[in-house]
């Protein structure tokens, strides 16, 4: 390949490895003894699913791996084709099996893209053997690979790669004459690779993208300096290269599901730090702040309850406050209710009595309602008894009276079960000294 040719093409795509042995990261998988490399040694590849961030090699590997077999190779994007052009795969990889006894490959990246009536097209074309699949997927395929191909598939899960991954990643690219930067005799500046590291944040093409800029930076930085000027790419190269530093995230995927969980928890196991941490982790990623508080107002009820009453209305509070605030200044009042839900007594015992009461109603069904219990606004329903019996509770001296509010089927059941913490502390204290009280007068009554 000339130097002009690779001018023109992106330094990722240069520097894409072309065997095992020059795989950065995911040592779980491509190291010795590991699962690929039994695979390329007992030359039987089965159908996979690599799962991965963006910039992991999920690609790459599947490029090493159809090299290393006799079938032809066939890349496929799901975003750019669809069933129309799998039925001509299916009718080459048919061509190609019977003229020639050779297997085909399908890689299909993106495969999340295809709906589940795409991804049953190529399903019995995988269960006969036609061809190997091959999928790439930045999203859990539990949730976007129809079950009958997932079961198909060996699900290998890719990483992130580690800051020494890529630090081998961008000094080889920076040094290799052949395919890389090595021609223009360039070093790493103070600084300058621990910055593009963290900002590639575990994504080698992300990374290369940002080296090849700031190579190009560099070097016109230099054309007219004098001859014995170090040839450094700096750390405002760098800076300028990469603009913004951006954490993976997806909204609707399941980064988003992982992250409110690990925030939930955190507050939950009445970590402030922790708490702050996801919080902002989701804030920075550009999660809606008004999802946030939807979350931090179920907690206040699920978690906390009535351990700590205000917990509620505090974070309805805070809410408002981010209404009427807006970005950036919003964030804080939204950061005040986490620290204030991961510092409070936790409860759930409301959670716990929902749970409870539903799962009664489900198995007794709708019992009536007991007449005392029921409104009587005609002389019909008077007549019938309802209301009959009621009675008034502030007419009792303190406001207790010994009736039932259950239907008969389940009469002495309990759902709610305060705990000693905070506030439900002394409900429960209170609820006690009630059910004591209550006891003595049906006993009294029955006399």
């Amino acid at each position: 390949m000339s130097q002009n040719t690779l001018s023109h093409t992106p330094l990722a795509e240069r520097m894409r490895p072309q065997t095992l042995s020059d795989f950065a990261g995911q040592e779980s998988l491509v190291g010795k003894g590991k699962l690929l490399q039994g695979v390329l040694a007992a030359d039987t590849l089965p159908s996979l699913i690599l799962w991965g961030p963006p910039g992991t090699g999920k690609t790459t590997l599947a490029k090493i791996l159809a090299q290393s077999t006799s079938a032809d190779f066939v890349f496929f994007s799901a975003v750019l084709s669809g069933v129309k052009e799998v039925r001509k795969i299916v009718i080459q990889a048919k061509a190609l099996k019977e003229k020639e006894n050779r297997g085909t490959i399908f890689f299909i990246d993106e495969i999340h893209r295809f709906n589940k009536s795409q991804q049953d097209a190529f399903l019995p074309h995988v269960e006969s053997g036609l061809f190997t699949l091959i999928g790439a997927t930045t999203e859990n395929p539990s949730f976007m690979v129809i079950a009958p191909l997932l079961s198909r598939c060996k699900v290998l899960v890719l990483q992130p790669l580690s800051d020494e991954n890529l630090e081998m990643v961008f000094t080889r690219a920076l040094t290799d004459v052949d395919s890389g930067l090595g021609t223009h005799q360039l070093s790493f500046g103070k600084d300058s690779l621990e910055v593009l590291i963290a900002q590639a944040d575990g994504d080698a093409r992300k990374g290369l993208n940002s080296l090849d800029i700031a190579a190009t930076l560099a070097l016109h930085r230099l054309k007219d300096k004098k001859a014995h000027t170090e040839r450094l790419i700096t750390l405002v190269d760098v800076q300028e290269a990469a603009q913004q530093f951006s954490l993976r995230y997806d909204k609707d995927g399941e980064e988003h599901y992982n992250l409110i969980s690990a925030l939930h928890k955190s507050l939950r196991d009445s970590d402030p730090d922790g708490s702050l941490y996801w919080l902002y982790r989701m804030l920075e990623s550009g999660e809606d702040p008004l999802y946030i508080c939807r979350r931090l107002i179920r907690f206040a009820s699920e978690d906390v309850g009535l351990s700590d009453p205000q917990a509620l209305a505090h974070t309805l509070s805070c809410r408002d406050a981010y209404h009427t605030l807006g970005i950036p200044e919003g964030k804080l009042a939204i950061a005040q209710a986490v620290v204030y839900l991961a510092t409070t007594s936790k409860s759930n015992a409301l959670y716990n009595a929902e749970s409870d009461v539903r799962k009664c109603i489900r198995k007794s069904g709708t019992l009536a309602v007991p007449l005392h219990l029921r409104n009587a606004p005609t002389k019909l329903m008077k007549d019938l008894d309802y209301g009959k019996g009621y009675q008034y509770a502030h007419n009792a001296g303190d406001a207790l009276v010994a009736q039932e509010h259950l239907p008969e089927q389940i009469t002495g059941s309990h759902f709610y079960s305060p705990t000693n913490r905070g506030y439900e502390a002394l409900v429960k204290d209170r609820l006690q000294k009630w059910r004591v009280i209550l006891q003595k007068r049906r006993h009294d009554t029955k006399k």
